[in-house]
């Protein structure tokens, strides 16, 4: 009797999987499937594919332009300032402004400082920005450079801009002038919040040059350093004014430059501005 049962158990698998089950209703008879297959079977051979995108058909027609397919522009005033350097004011403005798509855009730099409504000098890049990694860009282009009474400079630029790890924004551009003169600019900030609003943001810049230019008081080498504290309070997210404190530093033959001209190489600067984009 127990040899019977153990045989009966090893045939029903067996048995069930030999065994057809009904065909569903409008399922032709020769269509049922076993008790073992998979149900679905096969898919007809004009079934699109689940994963790719469904021509439209869902949207009354038209395909819809997504995100990544269009252009939008910005503009963002990092810097629009109010300069006291000991009993002298001037002023300074940092923007960028871009127009294009996620991963390809053109972008637009500029930085100037003026004082008793003349403007001192300018320097204005206009670089073709493309997305190589997550939070990170890529930039090749121009940079055109002005100053008073002295000839303007072209050069060509090459850089990336974005996100390092712990939340530093870096701006790293490399120059290449007329003579084989060479450039490079370095940007990093970091933001600490005391609160959604009130934002304190230490920013860092530096600046080397390949060759001396004493029409411009520049020398070879570090040229001119800066360090210096902002604290904002965002009225909004798109509007902050700010105050801030910054120590400037000329070094090598800049700071010889400086000191012929009988300025300070060294200068501390109370900031007034405000941040804004759109």
């Amino acid at each position: 009797m127990h040899r019977l049962r153990i045989g009966l158990l090893l045939l029903l698998p067996a048995l069930g999987a030999q065994a057809e089950t009904p065909a569903m209703p409008g399922m032709p008879a020769g269509k049922a499937m076993h008790m073992g297959a998979m149900q679905g079977g096969a898919p007809p051979p004009d079934a699109r594919d689940p994963h790719a995108y469904a021509d439209g058909l869902d949207f009354g027609g038209m395909r819809p332009r997504f995100a990544d397919e269009q252009n939008f522009f910005s503009l963002w005033m990092q810097r629009l300032e109010a300069v006291r350097v000991d009993d002298r004011t001037s002023g300074t403005w940092d923007l960028q402004a871009w127009f294009g798509r996620d991963y390809d855009r053109l972008t637009l730099k500029s930085e100037g400082d003026w004082q008793a409504g003349a403007l001192e000098e300018t320097t204005t890049d206009l670089v073709w920005t493309h997305a190589v990694a997550p939070f990170w860009d890529a930039q090749l282009g121009l940079r055109y450079d002005t100053l008073e009474a002295t000839d303007d400079r072209a050069w060509l630029a090459a850089g990336f801009q974005g996100l390092a790890p712990y939340w530093f924004e870096v701006d790293a551009t490399a120059y290449l002038g007329e003579a084989g003169a060479a450039a490079f600019n370095l940007e990093v900030e970091y933001e600490l919040l005391f609160t959604q609003r009130l934002i304190l943001t230490p920013r860092f810049e530096a600046d080397w040059y390949s060759q001396r230019d004493p029409a411009r008081g520049q020398g070879a080498g570090l040229s001119v350093a800066s360090f210096g504290l902002r604290l904002r309070y965002e009225i909004r997210r798109e509007l902050a004014p700010y105050l801030g404190l910054e120590w400037a530093n000329a070094y090598g033959e800049t700071r010889r430059f400086t000191e012929a001209a009988g300025a300070d190489p060294r200068q501390t600067r109370l900031i007034a501005g405000l941040r804004f984009w759109f």
